[in-house]
């Protein structure tokens, strides 16, 4: 993970974000724990509330789970449920986006599949 926080974007998703990134990436493996909040304060330089509601929203989104005790860990199923949402996410993000402005500019579905396998 990189150490640096986009001012554009709420902090606690990113902080998010970045532990979704290590597990899709295979850094976290399911099962495994994964840093504290506060190790995330200190590594990013930010507030331990701000960290712990990144990690609090990964774990209502049931990618992360609590040991009493011993810390936060990942959760089985973990990659495969973020794989999902990102492929979600992708399509309505950028597929979506494409086929509409492709529509605008008379582009044809063949052509712009085309375009797509030229891959510049």
């Amino acid at each position: 993970m990189a150490n640096q926080i986009d001012d554009s974007r709420p902090i606690f998703v990113q902080i998010a974000e970045r532990i979704e990134d290590d597990i899709i990436g295979g850094g976290l493996p399911e099962e495994t724990q994964v840093p504290s909040t506060n190790q995330f304060a200190a590594f990013y330089g930010i507030n331990p509330a701000t960290a712990a509601k990144g990690v609090n929203m990964l774990v209502d989104e049931q990618i992360l789970y609590k040991k009493r005790g011993i810390g936060m860990f990942v959760a089985a199923g973990a990659k495969t449920k973020l794989m999902e949402k990102r492929k979600e996410q992708f399509y309505e993000q950028y597929v979506i986006t494409m086929i509409r402005e492709a529509e605008k500019l008379g582009i044809t579905t063949e052509q712009l599949t085309e375009m797509i396998h030229k891959r510049g």
